[in-house]
């Protein structure tokens, strides 16, 4: 560390640079200056830099999204706030944690790079990240009521913010204070049945002038819940198997069971006569599979819950003080099919037995002992619930000392996650054993003794809990420290010191009775590591229209070493028109607490594929079970690896800002980022393309009878290159009678996105294509007309996605493109009546269903729930009074 500091601050060879862009080339993108007492304008601090300047001296590649933007465009959660962002290639909410044991988080990916290389503020410091990713931030805890705005920098950061800002920065700011108090109602109702209405309400106030009292409370309470939507409410989601489409994504477990006997005769009783039963379809082969949607949701039941205080003292002149907390709850309800359950035994005793009078008799059984794959409907769909909290208090204070501006602060942070079962999860062993002894009908209806033992296997509580918790002190200053010609040298240099700590709990008792918990085999698992920083940068003026931004930072972490990263640019404003920019900057992101001890897990693919051992070709080997090898998820397991490397990058963007006059503001911005050892996972439907090359991950029983899991766990897989640009547009018209109208426009055009799924391995390109585990957009823009007149005003916005092959894992000739995706949102509001705003819209006002995709990655079938709204029109209102 001492070598990397001699050459930070030595060597300005050493240093890199804060990117470059605004909104508009007087800053309009930056936070307003302050104007104090004596009417001169302060110096502020905005995102991506640590040096104060006025706001107008800054160019930042920032998209910024106001507060009052987000119920013009119909916004209700930090997901949705983000999926507005064009460079946010895709984002996981909680219609994809369904089943998973995820805490039903969300999170952001902008680039498509990982949401572990998106890094998420919270008024410019961190928050403790989800317990059950590791990596990432779960949007679902940001307040989003209690913002002013949220920024993007759209630019690598790891110079000034460390390590995990490969891919951007998100910023969500606060508001700074507020006085007198506002309570607001919103009501979202789709127009079509079946559910998915949303109901928030908040309470803000403060107190207390900065300026005259020398203090300031504010606080904000927010409640916002969602109704779940069930998938058979929509026809495009109704359905896990679409013979004209070539998707099959039924399962081979089914009610009644399906058996393999030891003369190897395999069928059902039931087939004959079709397969009676709820999401049952009858097959060639003389057996039943169940169309697993007509039990799950498009939209888990969800609530977020959030409490934010913040308390402002103004100690001197020149000098503040805050203490903020944050508290967080959100909480999912999610349903999926039934617990399916595999390798049963049934003797010839039993009174289920087919031909033994309570259930149809099949042809060539003759009292063989049958194994069965049966799903336990008698049980109810398996219901989970997921719990994710947090709790931040981060003391801080600013101010002027000697010249310095100087900003420290102490944080802590916590966030816990919980999944429990609530209903439809059995015990294997108690099921299994009921059958065997004659108490349960895999077959049919349960008798009274049998629904009561059913009832008995039932298992409740919760089976995994986790714990992050991040202690970090920060402290920087700034000041300007020479006079060139063209201005004044600015410099910065800070440090932070974090501690940070993961526990992962498994309860062994309960998880390990389930196996499609995914925890059944999982272990307690713990970790912790201390991180020290140092940075520092330097703002400089080489001509009056030439600016040279310098930056460094040298991470240490001492369970994986450290990493000098800096990062260099240049701004040119060659007239009052015209801003061109440029930077490079390294990065360097260390291997999570959870990518390096997370709980391994055991899971069912999302596909059905064919075992390459025991049914190759769709073709069953002699002796294997087809009910378990053939067409059937398998399962894949997951977890951390001890073993892991950093990840390091390299970024270069360049951009050109017009404003050809004053009303019109337009940008182009290149990016090129290259990642090597890339910290991932291999797709499961890889693995099973490619058993030649992957043989090593298939682990049999010791009989090779059967294939107990795949596995996939973390490993460093390659390298990742993308490039593209970036662009927007601002137009204010001219003032009119008829109002004032303004146009935005914000786009992201992505040329190039490949990667590795080995070190050295060929390249994959994913952009406009359904790759291995999603699509990278090559088109993606969100556009807005706001029109105000008096106490009058209304806004027409549009998302736009272009579309991609899709991933094609179907039958031959039926390979097909996603077509592009196009919502427009309306709404209108009104502030003329006393202390009142009213807005009322609607959402995907032209009522857009998601363009059909075969993908099996996730739970749904027949549309993408990452990037699309299976609500459909959706009308709301929102009403605000201020005491």
């Amino acid at each position: 560390m001492s070598r990397s500091l001699r050459l930070m601050f030595a060597s300005s060879l050493a240093l890199g640079v804060h990117a470059v862009q605004a909104q508009s080339l007087e800053g309009d993108a930056a936070p307003a200056a302050e104007t104090a007492g004596s009417g001169e304008l302060q110096r502020v601090e905005v995102t991506g830099s640590s040096i104060k300047r006025l706001s107008s001296q800054t160019a930042l590649p920032i998209t910024s999204i106001k507060a009052e933007d987000f119920i013009k465009q119909g916004l209700t959660t930090a997901q949705e706030v983000m999926n507005t962002i064009p460079m946010n290639q895709s984002s996981v909410g909680s219609s994809q944690s369904i089943g998973a044991g995820t805490g039903g988080m969300s999170s952001a990916d902008l680039r498509g790079l990982g949401s572990d290389k998106t890094l998420v503020l919270l008024n410019g410091r961190r928050i403790a990240s989800h317990p059950f990713n590791g990596a990432a931030v779960d949007l679902n805890i940001i307040p989003l009521s209690a913002l002013d705005r949220v920024e993007v920098l759209r630019d690598g950061a790891s110079a000034i913010y460390g390590t995990d800002a490969i891919g951007g920065v998100i910023n969500f700011i606060t508001k700074r204070s507020v006085q007198g108090a506002t309570v607001s109602v919103e009501h979202y109702a789709p127009t079509k049945s079946g559910g998915g209405d949303e109901s928030r309400i908040n309470l803000s106030g403060g107190f207390g002038n900065l300026a005259t009292d020398g203090y300031n409370f504010f606080g904000v309470a927010d409640v916002h819940k969602q109704s779940a939507l069930a998938a058979s409410s929509r026809a495009f989601s109704s359905t896990s198997v679409i013979p004209n489409r070539g998707v099959d994504n039924s399962s081979g477990t089914s009610q009644p069971a399906n058996f393999f006997s030891d003369n190897g005769v395999t069928g059902n009783p039931y087939a004959a006569a079709g397969c009676p039963g709820k999401g049952l379809i009858a097959t060639a082969s003389g057996t039943c599979r169940t169309d697993t949607v007509t039990y799950i949701d498009d939209i888990p039941e969800t609530k977020q819950e959030s409490l934010l205080g913040k308390a402002t003292f103004k100690l001197s002149a020149d000098d503040t003080a805050t203490v903020e907390y944050l508290h967080s709850r959100s909480t999912s309800t999610s349903n999926i099919a039934p617990s399916p359950l595999t390798g049963i035994t049934m003797t010839s005793a039993s009174p289920y037995y087919p031909g033994n009078g309570n259930v149809p008799g099949v042809t060539g059984l003759a009292g063989e002992d049958l194994t069965l794959n049966w799903r336990t409907v008698a049980a109810g769909k398996r219901t989970g619930f997921d719990t994710s909290t947090s709790d931040r208090l981060v003391l801080g204070s600013e101010g002027l000392i000697g010249g310095w501006d100087y900003n420290v602060g102490l944080t802590y942070s916590i966030s816990k996650a919980a999944s429990a079962f609530v209903n439809g999860y059995t015990n294997d062993s108690l099921v299994k054993a009921g059958v065997l002894d004659g108490t349960l009908n895999p077959f049919g209806e349960q008798s009274a003794a049998g629904a009561a033992y059913l009832d008995a296997a039932q298992l409740h509580g919760e089976y995994l809990n986790a714990k992050m918790t991040s202690t970090g002190v920060d402290a920087k200053v700034s000041r300007e420290i020479y006079q060139l010609p063209a201005g004044a040298v600015g410099f910065a240099v800070g440090t932070e010191l974090r501690h940070d700590k993961a526990e992962y709990h498994v309860n062994r008792d309960l998880a390990s009775q389930a196996q499609s918990s995914g925890y059944a085999d999982a272990q307690d698992q713990a970790g912790s590591r201390n991180i020290a920083a140092i940075y520092s940068e330097l703002s400089v003026p080489l001509h009056k229209e030439v600016e040279l931004s310098l930056a460094a930072r040298y991470d240490h972490y001492n369970d994986v070493g450290g990493s000098f990263n800096p990062k260099v640019g240049l701004r040119w404003q060659p007239s009052k028109q015209v801003l061109l920019r440029t930077s490079y900057n390294t990065g360097f992101r260390a291997p999570t607490l959870y990518d390096l001890h997370g709980p391994a897990t055991s899971t069912f693919t999302g596909n059905s594929y064919d075992d390459p051992v025991l049914c190759p070709g769709g073709t069953v080997v002699a002796g294997a079970n087809p009910n378990v090898a053939c067409g059937q998820q398998q399962y894949i397991r997951s977890g951390g690896n001890t073993n892991l490397k950093p990840e390091k990058s390299k970024t270069f963007s360049a951009g050109i800002v017009f404003e050809p006059v004053n009303s019109v503001t337009m940008s182009l911005d290149y990016f090129n980022i290259k990642i090597r050892d890339k910290i991932g996972t291999v797709a499961e439907q890889t693995l099973f393309d490619n058993y030649e090359k992957y043989q090593s991950a298939f682990v049999y029983s010791a009989d090779g009878k059967t294939l107990q899991y795949v596995n996939a766990v973390l490993d460093n897989l390659g390298e990742v290159h993308t490039s593209g640009i970036d662009t927007s547009l601002t137009w204010r018209l001219p003032r009119s009678s008829y109002g004032n109208f303004t146009f935005q426009f914000d786009g992201s055009w992505v040329h190039n996105y490949e990667y590795q799924n080995e070190p050295g391995g060929a390249y994959i390109q994913n952009v406009g294509v359904y790759a291995d585990n999603n699509p990278v957009f090559r088109w993606k823009h969100n556009a807005s007309l706001t029109w105000a007149l008096g106490k009058w005003s209304a806004n027409l916005s549009n998302k736009f996605m272009s579309g991609y092959r899709d991933q094609n894992y179907v039958d031959a000739g039926y390979e097909q493109n996603v077509k592009a995706y196009s919502t427009f949102s309306l709404s209108g509001a009104y502030s003329g009546w006393k202390n009142t705003d009213i807005t009322v819209g609607v959402k995907n006002l032209f009522d857009k269903n998601p363009p059909f995709t075969n993908q099996g990655t996730v739970f749904q079938t027949g549309y993408d729930p990452r990037y699309t709204d299976p609500l459909g029109r959706t009308l709301y209102v929102k009403a605000s009074y201020k005491f």
